[in-house]
């Protein structure tokens, strides 16, 4: 029988449990399950520390603001608004920031915190998307986190509306611009949100049920999900010495990992309160209580709302009107669909690839995403696509200080959100097989060494050493992008693949799968003889040596 020495706090953790659940060794190998460390795989976990943090700062709010539409004449320490009538909700932020002790402070951070949140969960994304981790058998948590984020998106706007000043008004005017404009159900909506005519008397009741109770409730319970499936079904892993798709390579969540992040977590708690005490964000005093009536120049979102702004200025004035009905495509369009776009293709792209590639494997090991030029180029258009969307949502104040027309910034987006994503997608593309090449050059060659050699016939070279181990395992942990089987048999294709989708789905494979620079490559580029080679690697990465508690591999 094999002894395994379990460290002593999760010895006497587990005794504790056993004696009283009979978990013992459901606890044992758990905490040592195996995370990876490399740098990357923190971005999700910042997001995970930064919902926490709203929700503690959010319980602490919750306290004093009062989710009410009714008037009242403040009468509080802010001298240029006393006497001034506002709503309750507007009221008790002012409380909140200037009498409550510590107000201004939480409320700040609480923002800055969901500014975080948003922004680190779409890096994650990113960093998943961009390496391959939501394959086989990682589809339905990539699902999962496409909701979420789609959820966060609702939070944040249901939350920068409850303060009620005029920014946040002049932003819920245009929600229901948006929800009144829907055919159908537009109607039903915005009775539904405000409870009759913009702006009524509930929408702020309404808002606030939803941004504390609904949605977090559903974003804990997608998260649990998500998490619990990460868990189960592990972590994907760089290319490396030692990364195989059988085995999980990485330090044990007991006690590296979870000292990693317990660190990390209060990084992330100490640059959210610098910033909350440091950056000042959403004065809402400056504002003023909300007035229909009144419009404030320069208004701009939060920045994961620009995308929606910037879509609403570069639409041309477009409406239809047909059996007495108008259909304002004006509004519907820029509402619709350009974040339908993004999260549809973002949601459905495990399944096209799969359906391009024919590709039913688990993968545990991630991609560099230089080593898939198609997905990186399309990853690359996406965000060049969103980006130029979200500068034009402040394109009256880029006019405004760089002293450029209006009418030159609003066609430049209309011209740049179907001209810069190709652009994007051509020079990715080409970085791409440029990298790629760069890594079958140093399989080949080596690296530089920095001296210089003298050849008999007076040329001077760079001497090449062989590269790292850990550097050549890390490149030789590509692997060929699968195609699907298109081979004629006698001049006749497979049956699959006769007809106009079978055509084209053979096409598109063999233009996204393929080896597209083999890394024996290398060794067509002619270099002096200065270059020091090295001869025997194999494919297959070296064994992975005796589990440690800084270095633990196990098998899958």
């Amino acid at each position: 029988m094999n002894t395994v020495n379990v460290p002593k706090a999760i010895g006497g953790i587990g005794g504790w449990l056993d004696d009283r659940l009979g978990a013992a060794n459901f606890v044992r190998r758990n905490m040592r399950k195996v995370f990876p460390d490399h740098w990357s795989f923190m971005l999700g976990e910042i997001a995970l520390y930064s919902f926490v943090i709203l929700l503690l700062t959010g319980t602490f709010l919750t306290f004093w603001f009062k989710p009410s539409m009714g008037h009242v004449i403040y009468e509080g320490p802010y001298g240029p608004l006393r006497g001034v009538l506002m709503s309750e909700a507007y009221a008790s932020s002012l409380e909140i920031s200037f009498e409550v002790r510590g107000g201004l402070l939480l409320r700040q951070i609480h923002h800055w915190a969901a500014l975080l949140f948003l922004a680190s969960m779409m890096v994650h994304m990113l960093r998943v998307f961009f390496t391959g981790a939501y394959r086989k058998p990682r589809e339905l948590n990539w699902i999962i986190g496409i909701l979420l984020l789609t959820l966060g998106l609702a939070e944040g706007v249901t939350g920068y509306i409850l303060p009620d000043d005029l920014l946040s008004g002049a932003g819920l005017r245009i929600s229901q611009g948006v929800a009144i404009s829907l055919p159908l159900v537009g109607t039903y909506i915005q009775f539904f949100l405000f409870g009759g005519e913009y702006p009524g008397e509930d929408v702020i009741s309404r808002f606030y049920s939803l941004h504390i109770l609904l949605i977090p409730g559903i974003l804990l319970a997608l998260i649990s999900a998500h998490m619990v499936l990460m868990w189960v079904q592990k972590h994907t892993q760089m290319p490396g010495k030692g990364s195989t798709n059988d085995r999980a390579r990485g330090v044990p969540f007991y006690p590296s990992f979870m000292a990693k992040a317990g660190v990390y977590f209060l990084f992330a708690l100490a640059v959210l309160v610098g910033l909350g005490t440091f950056a000042q964000i959403n004065p809402i005093w400056l504002s003023g209580p909300f007035n229909p009536v009144d419009i404030s120049a320069g208004s701009q979102p939060d920045w994961y709302m620009g995308i929606l702004d910037g879509a609403l200025r570069v639409m041309p004035a477009w409406e239809i009107n047909a059996f007495g009905h108008t259909l304002p495509l004006s509004v519907i369009i820029p509402a619709l669909v350009p974040l339908g776009v993004i999260m549809t293709g973002l949601a459905l792209y495990p399944f096209i690839e799969r359906w391009i590639t024919g590709d039913k494997l688990e993968h545990h090991i991630a991609d560099r995403p230089r080593n898939n030029p198609v997905r990186t180029s399309i990853g690359m258009a996406g965000i060049t696509f969103y980006g130029v969307l979200w500068l034009i949502g402040a394109n009256d104040e880029i006019s405004a200080n760089f002293h450029l027309s209006l009418f030159a910034t609003t066609w430049f987006g209309r011209i740049g959100i179907f001209v810069l994503p190709l652009v994007a997608y051509l020079v990715t593309y080409r970085m791409c097989l440029g990298l790629q090449r760069k890594d079958a050059e140093i399989i080949a060659h080596g690296v530089e060494s920095g001296v210089i050699k003298r050849l008999p016939h007076g040329e001077f070279i760079e001497v090449h050493v062989p590269a790292d181990e850990d550097i050549e395992a890390h490149i030789r942990g590509k692997e060929a992008i699968p195609m699907i089987d298109a081979a004629e048999t006698y001049g006749v294709p497979p049956s699959g693949r006769r007809g106009l989708l079978g055509r084209l789905r053979t096409r598109m494979s063999r233009a996204y799968g393929g080896e597209k620079i083999p890394l024996d490559a290398g060794h067509d580029t002619g270099h002096g003889e200065g270059h020091s080679k090295r001869h025997g690697h194999g494919d297959e990465p070296a064994a992975v040596g005796p589990a440690s508690d800084e270095d633990t591999s196990l098998t899958r």
